[in-house]
């Protein structure tokens, strides 16, 4: 019988690994999507593989979308329910590597982590397989998060020097040592805070890592050849902090919900109401809730389909399409005949009330405050007098903006 690890060893040679790290909102998948625009431009094979710890896997759905991989195409790995730095998560990235490897053989592999995960048991795997070389672990912090919760950086070491006093992890350790294995330093979101500050936080966090470059990503726009043809990551450099950490994560290495951190699911056919979510957001969005993702539709909008992104204190719409269910209900649809039979039957199979309309959505926090913020969430979906009301055609107060992102297919 040949197992993983040897039919990894005969699937490559030698093909560089890159880890995009960094903790939950602060703009991997946004940098993932850019990085694959450019690889295709420049006509290069990337094999990718998505880490999510909600069971929705939001990041997944959103990568598979664009016209990069085609349904089934091997090179595109998603891993969710597991953070990849634990023991299901590492036997889950040795499986995906397989099947990446054994199908195709690409020029980069990128391995995006949920941003719970940490980089020491990644780095750890890919040293002792010597058909992969890791030549880059970029841990991406989102700056506007740092300002808002760390007093523009200046807490950033205080609040770890607490910890390391007090025996206590959580997630100031998470991003403190995401920083400290980091081989490039992305600040993303840096368009949200003003230069000072910008600066203020920079030096903060370099302190943490001098050896590597910050670099400012507005975007995700990294150019690609800043990591293609690297040197391999300096695992000697890192050699003292990987034995002062490895304790620490052994005990946590079968927890997929590490830090305190907790998630939920919202899934629900029903629409937002949308000015109680509005409310809502302003009143429960606290500092504890670190990342809720997912796609919904608000009941004064119900044709659009639209991607939720919440980091911290920011919250943005994003249109992903239009419900295959509006478009049937839309007397200007311009379909023929043909082509509506064929759209009823198609929503016949689909599993809620309202054709293919849903919310699904995850919420990842401290454990003292996703139930608050979910439970909350959960009211804003609208009642049964309101379902009749919006079937009516009647309307709803909308405080959202008009305008939003396109995210949609590249």
């Amino acid at each position: 019988m040949i197992d993983s690890d040897q039919r990894l060893e005969a699937a490559a040679t030698r093909v560089p690994v890159v880890i995009l790290n960094g903790f939950l909102g602060s703009g991997k998948t946004t940098l993932i999507t850019s990085l694959l625009v450019q690889s295709h431009q420049k006509d290069l094979s990337v094999g990718v593989v998505v880490n999510d710890m909600s069971e929705l896997d939001i990041d997944g759905h959103l990568i598979a979308r664009t016209e990069f991989f085609a349904k089934g195409d091997p090179r595109f790995q998603s891993i969710h329910s597991h953070v990849l730095s634990s023991t299901q998560g590492i036997d889950r990235l040795q499986d995906a590597l397989v099947s990446i490897l054994a199908n195709s053989s690409p020029d980069l592999l990128i391995i995006e982590t949920s941003g719970s995960c940490h980089p020491l048991p990644l780095i750890e795997f890919f040293r002792t397989r010597p058909h992969l070389v890791l030549t880059g672990v970029l841990t991406l912090v989102d700056v506007a998060m740092v300002n808002q919760d760390y007093a523009a950086g200046r807490l950033v070491v205080p609040t770890i020097q607490r910890n390391q006093q007090s025996e206590q992890r959580d997630t100031t350790n998470l991003l403190v040592e995401q920083l400290m294995f980091c081989s490039h330093l992305l600040l993303t979101t840096a368009d949200r805070i003003d230069a000072a500050k910008l600066q203020s936080i920079a030096q903060s966090i370099h302190a943490l890592n001098p050896f590597v470059a910050v670099v400012s990503v507005p975007f995700g726009n990294l150019p690609i050849e800043n990591i293609l043809g690297v040197a391999e990551y300096d695992y000697h450099r890192v050699e003292r902090l990987i034995q002062e950490v490895k304790p620490a994560l052994e005990a946590e290495s079968d927890e997929d919900r590490p830090y305190n951190l907790a998630s939920r699911v919202i899934e629900d056919d029903r629409p937002f109401h949308p000015q109680r979510l509005w409310d809502v957001c302003n009143e429960f969005l606290g500092e504890k809730i670190y990342r809720s993702k997912g796609f919904f539709y608000l009941a004064s909008r119900d044709n659009l389909s639209l991607l939720w992104n919440q980091a911290g204190a920011g919250i943005s719409l994003e249109l992903v399409g239009r419900w295959r269910a509006g478009i049937l209900d839309d007397e200007s649809n311009a379909l023929d005949e043909t082509e509506i039979a064929g759209l009823r039957e198609w929503l016949k199979s689909a599993k809620g009330r309202f054709g293919d309309r849903c919310c699904d959505l995850t919420v990842i926090g401290d454990r003292s405050q996703v139930d608050i913020f979910a439970d909350a969430l959960e009211q804003c979906l609208l009642t049964a007098d309101e379902i009749e009301h919006w079937r009516s055609g009647g309307d709803f107060p909308d405080p959202w903006p008009d305008s939003y992102a396109v995210h949609g297919r590249l």
